[in-house]
């Protein structure tokens, strides 16, 4: 039994004990290995289909396509918060928004932000645990808990602001601060964040992009987003082919996800609306929380599609156990790395999250916040709202992947069976 086991079964005992415990085989690398560096690609505001990847007939992302290609490949990924902060904050510690409380996007009227940032100060991040263990670490991009320093990087582009200040020139401006970053780091291991506030709203892709996806049936606001996905794709190439014209592919673990789902609004926006549809980014329905995500580590993973459900939960645990370093006992997700490298599969059957207001509410009762749970296991979804005004909602997503058809009237044992999950 690998240390991470023992540790977690006595600490963690309780109605989370299976997941923690069940396959937890200790797969670090070997002493005499190198340890990887680590580049997170995170996508901001993109349906999973939206990838030439995923099938999508429009948008073009060869580069990202090749990632794919070269990687283990997580169709049926998820995102437990579709709320960007949220989901960015579960991303670097490994927890749910329940457990780091960083639920919502903007503190409560009259609060000021600072009041949210010692949430990430005291958590167990990734970039802090592997500052720990030797790793240099740079933040670009979206950011929301002021300084970069607060969640543990040693080196960052925001040290203040919303979204992410002056990170968010990253891609849509440049990509040298990552160039120089890696330059400089003296030998040391790294992990990069970056996070471009791409394909999010602004939509001002590059006129050449823009003409590419114009057309008379087109909505223009689809067209526009179409190419931001492209662009966002191009700045993705432009830092993979960096990392290969530098040496740095056989030694380096990336991994691509996205924040939350999209799906764009066509409509004419009135004032104050959003620029999405209502079954995608906010929402507990796939359009929400659903992301493809990849796993590139040459020697290490088998490129290859993998069935398993798996959520971004899992990253943290991944990321440290791929570096060599221990992962801490209330980090609730499985390391990936075993599927990853066609040895078997998840012993987790499902997969589950929580969607919460955007302004909060209570900073330290995160219930107070809540709207929806949600559970998938198998094609199985059920969503769970708060309260008793609206109906729970039962979808089989093999047959209905857009979510149209609630079918609990006719499988309230499947709905029930679900909600048992749920209250574990």
């Amino acid at each position: 039994m690998s240390r991470r086991k023992a540790g977690c079964l006595a600490a963690m005992a309780g109605c989370w004990a299976l997941a923690v415990s069940a396959g937890l085989a200790d797969d670090r690398p070997q002493p005499n290995v190198s340890p990887p560096n680590v580049v997170m690609i995170i996508a901001d505001d993109q349906g999973w289909t939206d990838f030439g990847f995923m099938g999508h007939e429009v948008i073009e992302t060869p580069h990202l396509d090749r990632l794919a290609g070269e990687s283990a490949r997580f169709d049926n990924g998820y995102v437990p918060t579709s709320l960007c902060r949220a989901s960015l904050a579960t991303l670097l510690t490994g927890l749910y928004a329940a457990q780091h409380k960083i639920c919502c996007n903007d503190p409560p009227e009259g609060v000021d932000r600072a009041a949210m940032h010692p949430f990430i100060q005291h958590a167990p991040t990734v970039p802090r645990l592997l500052g720990n263990a030797g790793y240099a670490s740079l933040q670009t991009g979206k950011f929301w808990e002021g300084h970069y320093a607060n969640a543990g990087f040693t080196s960052g582009m925001t040290t203040k602001g919303r979204h992410g200040d002056d990170g968010l020139v990253i891609g849509r401006q440049t990509m040298q601060p990552i160039y120089e970053f890696i330059e400089g780091r003296q030998r040391q291991p790294f992990f990069v964040w970056y996070a471009p506030m791409m394909p999010h709203e602004p939509h001002n892709p590059p006129e050449r992009l823009l003409k590419k996806y114009q057309a008379p049936d087109r909505p223009a606001p689809l067209a526009k987003y179409f190419a931001m996905c492209e662009w966002f794709d191009e700045t993705c190439g432009e830092l993979l082919g960096w990392l290969d014209d530098h040496g740095l592919r056989d030694n380096t673990l990336v991994v691509f996800v996205v924040d939350n789902g999209w799906i764009q609004n066509v409509e004419p926006r009135q004032r104050g609306q959003s620029g999405f549809a209502p079954k995608s980014k906010r929402s507990p329905y796939d359009g929400g929380v659903r992301t493809p995500i990849l796993l590139r580590w040459p020697g290490h993973t088998v490129a290859g599609r993998y069935d398993d459900l798996v959520s971004t939960i899992d990253f943290a645990p991944t990321l440290l156990t791929a570096c060599g370093v221990d992962v801490p006992c209330e980090m609730l997700g499985l390391s990936l790395l075993d599927v990853a490298a066609g040895r078997g599969r998840l012993p987790r059957t499902f997969v589950r999250g929580e969607i919460y207001v955007h302004t909060c509410v209570d900073l330290d009762q995160t219930g107070l916040n809540l709207t929806h749970r949600w559970v998938r296991q198998g094609d199985w979804k059920l969503i769970a709202p708060i309260g008793s005004r609206q109906p729970r909602e039962l979808y089989n997503l093999r047959r209905d992947p857009t979510e149209m058809n609630n079918v609990l009237d006719e499988y309230r044992d499947e709905a029930s069976r679900l909600a048992t999950l749920l209250e574990k």
